[in-house]
C-alpha cells in the first residue's frame, strides 16, 4: 500500500481494560458520576468497578483512548503492525487479554510491565445513548521515559513519521511526552494530540501549554475546546473562534502551520487551517441505530490517521474519520468487524 509500512505510527496512552455495562441514571448519581463525561477515578469510586462485576451484565474490552484509537487506524489500514502503542501494564490476566486484543488487530504492542499495580481499568457505564467514563489508571499511572530510551524502543521512534498523544497522557508522564514532541521537533515529523477530557485543560494546564509547542495537528471536542477557551479567559463568541486562537498559539515549528479539527458531536466537524474553516457535515443517524456513543473520539481520529499517514487530502481524512466513529457508535464499545467499507 502506498506510504504505508510498518512502525509508521506511534502512539503513547494509557492501556485499560474497559468494564462496559448498562446501567441507570441512580448509579451515576450515586458515584457523583455526569453522562457524557471523563474522569479519572477518586477513592469514593472505587467500589464501583466491584459492583459492575457483581451487579450488572459487563462486557470486557481492550480500551484507553489512544490504544482505541490506533486499534480503528489499524482496522481501516489492513496491514499490521503500522501503528506502535507504549503504555504501562500490570503483571496479570488483564494485562493478557489486552495484548492479546491488541495484537489481534494488529497493533505492535510494547507495554511497559509494572510490580507496583495491576492493570488499569476504565468502567464504560452506558445510559440511552450517552456514556460516563471513570478510569482507574493504577499500572498505566507508572510509564516511565526510561521505557522509551530503551534500544529497541529508540529504533522504533527512529522508525516512525508520525506521533499521536492523548492529553490524558499528562497526567502520567509530561517528560515522556516532550520526550517524544521534542524528538518529532528535531527530525521534522508530525507530532499530534487530543485535548481528550475538560479535566486535562483545567488541572493539566502547565503540562498542556508545555506540549502545545510543538502540537502540529490539535483534536478536540467542543466541551473540551470550550474549557480550555474559559481556563484561558478567552471571550470568545462561538467555537469558530475558539479554533482560531488554538491555531495561532506559540509553536516551535513555524515553517509547519498547525491544524486543528473540533469535533461536535452530530453538528459540522470544523477543520481549521491557515485562514481557513472547513465544515463536514456528519452521518445522521437514527435513535435506533445509536447504540454507544463511548469511543466515538477515538475513532474519528483513528479514521483521520488511517488516511493522513496515507498522505491523502484533509477532506478525506476528515470525511474518513466521521465514517470510523458513524461505525463505532453502531455497535457496543469501541468495536468493530468485517473489512472496512470507506470510500473516498
Amino acid at each position: 500500500m502506498e506510504h504505508v509500512r510498518e512502525h509508521l505510527l506511534i502512539g503513547c496512552g494509557n492501556p485499560l481494560l474497559d468494564i462496559v455495562a448498562s446501567v441507570d441514571k441512580d448509579l451515576l448519581e450515586r458515584y457523583n458520576l455526569k453522562p457524557n463525561d471523563a474522569i479519572l477515578a477518586r477513592d469514593e469510586h472505587m467500589h464501583l468497578y466491584k459492583d459492575l462485576d457483581e451487579k450488572y451484565n459487563a462486557d470486557y474490552m481492550a480500551g484507553g483512548s489512544v490504544q482505541n484509537t490506533l486499534r480503528v487506524c489499524q482496522w481501516i489500514l489492513g496491514t499490521p503492525k503500522v501503528a506502535t502503542f507504549f503504555g504501562c501494564v500490570g503483571k496479570d490476566d488483564y494485562a493478557k487479554i489486552l495484548e492479546k486484543k491488541a495484537t489481534q488487530d494488529g497493533l505492535n504492542v510494547r507495554y511497559q510491565y509494572t510490580n507496583e499495580a495491576p492493570t488499569g481499568t476504565c468502567a464504560v457505564l452506558i445510559t440511552g445513548t450517552h456514556r460516563s467514563l471513570c478510569a482507574h489508571l493504577a499500572a498505566a499511572n507508572h510509564f516511565t521515559i526510561d521505557h522509551l530510551q530503551k534500544p529497541d524502543s529508540r529504533q522504533l521512534l527512529e522508525s516512525a513519521d508520525y506521533f499521536y498523544i492523548s492529553g490524558f497522557f499528562l497526567t502520567v508522564s509530561p517528560p515522556s511526552i516532550i520526550e517524544i514532541a521534542r524528538y518529532a521537533h528535531k527530525r521534522k515529523r508530525t507530532f499530534m494530540m487530543n485535548l481528550s477530557a475538560p479535566f486535562v485543560s483545567q488541572y493539566y494546564k502547565e503540562q498542556l501549554m508545555a506540549a502545545m509547542v510543538y502540537v502540529d495537528i490539535l483534536f478536540g471536542n467542543e466541551e473540551e475546546v470550550e474549557t480550555f477557551a474559559r481556563e484561558h479567559s478567552w471571550h470568545a463568541k462561538d467555537r469558530k473562534e475558539i479554533g482560531q486562537k488554538l491555531l495561532s498559539l506559540p509553536k516551535e515549528n513555524s515553517e509547519r502551520e498547525r491544524i486543528v479539527i473540533i469535533t461536535q458531536g452530530h453538528y459540522p466537524v470544523l477543520l481549521f487551517q491557515g485562514n481557513n474553516i472547513k465544515e463536514f457535515p456528519v452521518q445522521q443517524l437514527s435513535r435506533e441505530q445509536l447504540v454507544d456513543t463511548n469511543g466515538a473520539g477515538d475513532a474519528f481520529v483513528g479514521g483521520f490517521l488511517a488516511q493522513y499517514i496515507k498522505k491523502k487530502s484533509l477532506d478525506v481524512c476528515v470525511r474518513c474519520g466521521i465514517w470510523a466513529a458513524s461505525q463505532i457508535i453502531q455497535r457496543s464499545g469501541c468495536t468493530f468487524e468485517g473489512k472496512p467499507s470507506f470510500q473516498e
